[in-house]
C-alpha cells in the first residue's frame, strides 16, 4: 500500500504524519513554527520530513498551509500567519528530502479529506466550513476540488453580510466571520457581560469578573453547564452561520455541508439552530432539497490527511 506524508503548517506548529491510502496516520512529529523566518520554517518542515523518511517508505509529500497557494500549487502567495510572500515552498522542500512536494491551501487539503475520508462521504458536491479565529472553507464540486481561476477560491468569511458592519481583520467591515466564527461569539459574550452583568454571572465567574477576561473556553464551559447566556450566545452564531451556509446554497447547491474548526467541537450546542436558520432562509426552500449539515469527523488532522491524499493522486 503506497505511503504520502501530509505535512499541516500552522502559525505556531508544523505537524507531519505518514498516511496510508485510507487515509489512517502511521506516525506524525511535530515541530514548532519559526513563523517570522520564511527560510527556517522551510527547514523545519523538511527536517520533520526527513525524520519520517527515516522510517517508513515514501512516494509524495504534501504540504497544507492557510494562504494563497498559486495554480501549479508548488508556491505560497501569501501566508497570513507566515512570512511566506511567492515562496516557492515545493522546490525548497524537495530540493531538502528528495521527493516529489506537492501544496495545497490547508482548508482545501481538509476539504478533501472530509469528503473521501471522513463526513462528507458519499457526497460529490461537499463544502468545508472551518469555523475558528475566522471562516475558512473548501470546495468539492462533482467529485473534484475547486480551487479557482487562481487557485484562491474558498474564502466565504470575507463576503461582506452586513454593510458597514464591523471592522475585519481584511480591512473590510461586515464580513460574515466578524458574525459567525470562534472571535464573534467571544465578542457576543463580552458584550453581554457588560451589558448586562447579572445576567451573566457564570460567565464572569469564569473570566474573573471581568468581561474582557472571556474567552472561547469560558464560553463553552458555561454552555455546557447550561447557563443561558452563553447558551444565547451560541444561538446567536448559530443562526448568523446557518444563513450564510444558505446563501452558499444559493450559489454553489451543495449537497453537503460539513462544519469543522475549534467551535464546531461545541456543535451539539449550536447545530440545530444552524440548521434551522439554514431551512428558514434558504432561497426557494419549499421546492427544493436542504443540503445536509454535519459535523467533520477527522478532527484537526484533516488538513494532513488531506494533503497526503491529494499528492498521492497529484
Amino acid at each position: 500500500m503506497s505511503l504520502a506524508i501530509g505535512v499541516d503548517v500552522g502559525g505556531t506548529k508544523i505537524a507531519a504524519g505518514v498516511v496510508d491510502a485510507k487515509g489512517s496516520i502511521i506516525e506524525m512529529v511535530k515541530r514548532p513554527t519559526p513563523a517570522a523566518d520564511p527560510h527556517a520554517t522551510i527547514d523545519e518542515i523538511s527536517d520533520a520530513i526527513r525524520d519520517l523518511l527515516r522510517r517508513h517508505d515514501v512516494e509524495v509529500i504534501g504540504i497544507g498551509a492557510a494562504g494563497f497557494v498559486e495554480e501549479s500549487r508548488s508556491a505560497v502567495m501569501f501566508a497570513p500567519n507566515l512570512a511566506w510572500r511567492e515562496e516557492p515552498v515545493a522546490r525548497q522542500v524537495e530540493d531538502r528530502v528528495g521527493k516529489p512536494v506537492f501544496v495545497e491551501n490547508d482548508a482545501n487539503a481538509a476539504a478533501w479529506a472530509e469528503t473521501k475520508l471522513g463526513a462528507g462521504r458519499g457526497h460529490e458536491h461537499v463544502i468545508l466550513i472551518t469555523i475558528g479565529t475566522g471562516i475558512g472553507a473548501g470546495i468539492v464540486l462533482g467529485g473534484q476540488l475547486y480551487r479557482g481561476r487562481w487557485g484562491m477560491a474558498g474564502e466565504p468569511g470575507h463576503y461582506r453580510v452586513v454593510p458597514d458592519g464591523r471592522l475585519c481583520g481584511c480591512g473590510n467591515r461586515g464580513c460574515w466571520e466578524q458574525y459567525a466564527s470562534g472571535s464573534a461569539l467571544v465578542a457576543e459574550a463580552q458584550e453581554f457581560a457588560r451589558r448586562s452583568p447579572g445576567a451573566a454571572v457564570r460567565l464572569l465567574q469564569l473570566a474573573g469578573g471581568k468581561p474582557e477576561g472571556i474567552t472561547g473556553p469560558e464560553v463553552m464551559t458555561a454552555a455546557r453547564e447550561g447557563d443561558a447566556a452563553a447558551l444565547r450566545c451560541f444561538e446567536i452564531i448559530g443562526g448568523w452561520l446557518g444563513a450564510g451556509l444558505a446563501d452558499l446554497a444559493a450559489i454553489l447547491d451543495p449537497g453537503c455541508f460539513v462544519l469543522g474548526g475549534g467551535v464546531s467541537d461545541a456543535g451539539d450546542l449550536f447545530l440545530a439552530k444552524v440548521r434551522a436558520a439554514f431551512d428558514h432562509e434558504l432561497t426557494g426552500r419549499q421546492f427544493r432539497q436542504h443540503a445536509e449539515i454535519v459535523l467533520a469527523e477527522l478532527g484537526p488532522e484533516a488538513g494532513l490527511i488531506g494533503a497526503a491524499d491529494l499528492a498521492r493522486s497529484r
